[in-house]
């Protein structure tokens, strides 16, 4: 997933250079979603992964 924040965070800066700001600003805001699921993903599996280890 963090592989596609980073696609579509290239698109955005691509399409920023070139002038399309609607595309700009959709590969944004794909790219910021995309990361806030990861980052939510990523956490949650780290707590599971910290509740489920042996002491």
């Amino acid at each position: 997933m963090l592989y596609w924040t980073a696609i579509f965070l290239v698109v955005a800066l691509i399409a920023a250079v070139f002038g399309f700001g609607g595309i700009a600003s959709a590969s944004a805001g794909i790219a910021q979603i995309l990361f806030f699921i990861f980052l939510a993903l990523f956490l949650v599996t780290l707590v599971a992964r910290v509740i489920k280890s042996p002491r």
